[in-house]
């Protein structure tokens, strides 16, 4: 049974920034939300880390609620100004979604939050030490599977990305080719988790 703090906690709202999503009207924490602004031309500019100078037009990074602002042209109207939104959006954000997470991948080894290699993934992996698991697109079914079953083993539930293929993980991390990939808890492992979360949103491919 919850103790009484932890049912007041609950109801609470979550705490943090939080902005409307302008074609749901949804309010959500930021990091829930993609940011916009538009540029001194008057062109969509997509800002994911919110640094960019301008009025901030916030959208959930979903697919569907993308083509529904595009279409109801609800970028112009809450900037109060024509806007000139890419014919490709939805592709140019995926892309840059995904030169984001590979930078992320970067800094994360850089911290020392990443494990490369089959043998020291497993070893991870039994120690319980794994909070997110890349394994290369292209990369052999045997020794993917080996490591899906022990992830299955030692932590239910892991989250397993395949999103990238062996070289492009490779150069996250200043490899050549990187087929198996673990991230250790920590707060780029979350960034990364909320980078996958969107480009899976805007996708549907749940890998």
């Amino acid at each position: 049974m919850l103790e009484a703090d932890d049912e007041i906690a609950e109801m609470l709202p979550e705490r943090g920034p939080q902005r409307r999503c302008l074609a749901s009207g949804e309010v959500l924490p930021k990091e829930r939300l993609l940011r916009f602004v538009v540029g001194p031309a008057g062109e969509l500019m997509a800002d994911p880390a919110s640094r960019l100078p301008g009025r901030g037009l916030w959208l959930k990074p979903e697919r569907a609620i993308i083509e529904r602002a595009v279409t109801r042209r609800l970028f112009a109207r809450a900037a109060k100004t024509p806007v000139r939104v890419p014919d490709d959006l939805i592709d140019r954000l995926l892309s840059q979604e995904r030169r984001r997470l590979v930078d992320l991948i970067g800094l994360a080894r850089r911290a020392g939050l990443a494990v490369a290699g089959f043998e020291k993934v497993r070893a991870a992996l039994a120690a319980g030490q794994v909070a997110l698991l890349f394994e290369a697109s292209d990369g052999a079914a045997d020794g993917r599977e080996k490591l899906l079953q022990q992830a299955r083993h030692s932590a239910p539930g892991l989250r397993v990305a395949r999103l990238l293929d062996a070289a492009t993980l490779g150069q996250a991390i200043g490899r050549e080719a990187v087929v198996h990939l673990a991230l250790l808890p920590g707060g780029l492992t979350q960034r990364l988790e909320q980078a996958l979360d969107r480009i899976v949103a805007m996708t549907g491919d749940p890998r």
